[in-house]
C-alpha cells in the first residue's frame, strides 16, 4: 500500500510553529513584555529553524520500504522543541552558523530514530494522528529506518567538527537505551517507586533535552559554566516535558495530541500521576493492575474510572505541580548565563512545556 493511496502526504507545516505556541502562551499569561521579545527572538532564531526544517526535508530519499518509513515520519509535524533549544543555546552566545544548523538537524533525527523505535516495541498505531511507519510499512523497516537516522545524525554532528559533542551524544544515546531497558524490565507491572520512574525519565526524554542545550551552548563558545547551567536546564526541561505527557496521555485531548488515550497504560508504562494516585488509592491500584495485564485495551468504563480516581486523590494536580516545579527550577538555572532574548525565550520554553495541550 502507497503512501498516495492513503492520501499520508501532509501540507507543508511551518517550521517556526513552536515560536507561534509560545506568543499564544505569553499573550494568555500577560506577559506582554516577552511577547514583544518573541517577535524579536522569530527574527533570528526563525531563520534557523526553517533551515534546520529544509535540512530534514532533504534528507536522503532511498527508493525503498526504509527510506519511505523513515520519511513518512519526518514529513509527519512535529513541534521542532530540541531544535529550537539547540538554536537558542547557541544565541546566548555567538549566535548560529553552519554547526548549528547541523547539531539542531541531528537532535531531531535522533528523537525521530527513538519514535521509530519506541512505534515497533510498543506496537504503536498512531503517531501525530496518523498511521505510524510501522504499520504502514512493516516493524523491519521501521527498526532500519531508525537506525539509519542515527547514524545520519553522527554524520552531521561530526560534520559540525564543534569540541565534545560528538563524544556527548554518545554517551547520551548510551543512557537513553539504559533507561529504555529500565523501563522494558518495569514494563506490564505496578512499580510505585518514584526513584526509578525518574530513573526511565531522566535518560529516556530529559537526557536529549540535555545535549540539545549542550550541543548549541558549546556551539556558540559559552563558557564551560554556562554550558553546565544550560545542561541543567536542558534536564528540567525534560523531565516537565515528560510529566506533562504522562497527564495528557490520561487526561488529554486525543485530537490534539495525535495518539489515543490511555496508551502509556495499556502499554503497561507506569507513569507520574498513576503512580501518585496508586499510592494514595489502594482500588485505583487494582484498576492499573488490571489494565496493565488486559490484551483487549482500556475500555470506557475503566477509563472513566481510572481518570475518576486520579481527580479524587489529586493526583493530576499533583502532576501538574511537579512539572510546574521543574519548569521553575529549569528557570533558575537560566541566571547563570547571560541575559537577553534568547535566555528570556527559554524562559518561556520552560513555560510552555507545561502549559501546552499537545
Amino acid at each position: 500500500m502507497t503512501d498516495s493511496a492513503l492520501n499520508l502526504t501532509p501540507a507543508p507545516q511551518p517550521a517556526v510553529e513552536v515560536l507561534g505556541v509560545l506568543r499564544d502562551l505569553t499573550a494568555g499569561e500577560g506577559l506582554t513584555g516577552l511577547s514583544a521579545a518573541l517577535a524579536q527572538l522569530r527574527a533570528y532564531v526563525g531563520e534557523d529553524l526553517e533551515r534546520v526544517e529544509h535540512e530534514l526535508e532533504h534528507v536522503p530519499r532511498a527508493q525503498d520500504v526504509v527510506g519511505r518509513s523513515l520519511h513518512h515520519l519526518l514529513t509527519l509535524d512535529g513541534k521542532r522543541l530540541r531544535p529550537l533549544c539547540v538554536a537558542l543555546a547557541a544565541r546566548i552566545g555567538r549566535g548560529g552558523g553552519p554547526a548549528v544548523v547541523r547539531l539542531a538537524t541531528a537532535v531531531e533525527l535522533v528523537h525521530s530514530a527513538t519514535l521509530l523505535h519506541d512505534d515497533v516495541v510498543d506496537d504503536g498505531t498512531l503517531r501525530r494522528g496518523r498511521p505510524t511507519a510501522r504499520v504502514l510499512y512493516g516493524n523491519a523497516a521501521s527498526v532500519f529506518a531508525g537506525d539509519w537516522l542515527l547514524i545520519e545524525a553522527l554524520r552531521r554532528v561530526q560534520g559540525a567538527g564543534v569540541p565534545g559533542v560528538m563524544e556527548a551524544l554518545l554517551a547520551t544515546i548510551d543512557e537513553m537505551i539504559r533507561a529504555e531497558a529500565l523501563q522494558l524490565e518495569c514494563r506490564g507491572r505496578l512499580v510505585l517507586d518514584e526513584d526509578v520512574y525518574f530513573r526511565v525519565v531522566e535518560g529516556k526524554t530529559a537526557a536529549l533535552f540535555r545535549w540539545a542545550m549542550q550541543a548549541g551552548a558549546a556551539a556558540g563558545g559559552l563558557a564551560p559554566e554556562a554550558q553546565e547551567a544550560l545542561m541543567a536546564y536542558g534536564m528540567d526541561l525534560g523531565v516537565a516535558f515528560q510529566i506533562i505527557d504522562d497527564a495528557l496521555d490520561l487526561a488529554g485531548d486525543a485530537e490534539a495530541t495525535g495518539k489515543a488515550l490511555f496508551t502509556d497504560l495499556f502499554e503497561g508504562k507506569m507513569t507520574y500521576p498513576l503512580l501518585v494516585g496508586a499510592e494514595a488509592d489502594p482500588a485505583l491500584r487494582g484498576l492499573v493492575e488490571d489494565a496493565m495485564a488486559s490484551e483487549a485495551g482500556v475500555d470506557a468504563k475503566v477509563a472513566t474510572k481510572v481518570v475518576a480516581a486520579l481527580r479524587r486523590t489529586g493526583a493530576l494536580e499533583a502532576t501538574r505541580k511537579k512539572a510546574e516545579a521543574h519548569a521553575r527550577r529549569a528557570g533558575e538555572h537560566l541566571e547563570a548565563v547571560p541575559d537577553g532574548v534568547a535566555r528570556r525565550a527559554l524562559t518561556l520554553v520552560a513555560q510552555a512545556a507545561v502549559h501546552r495541550s499537545k
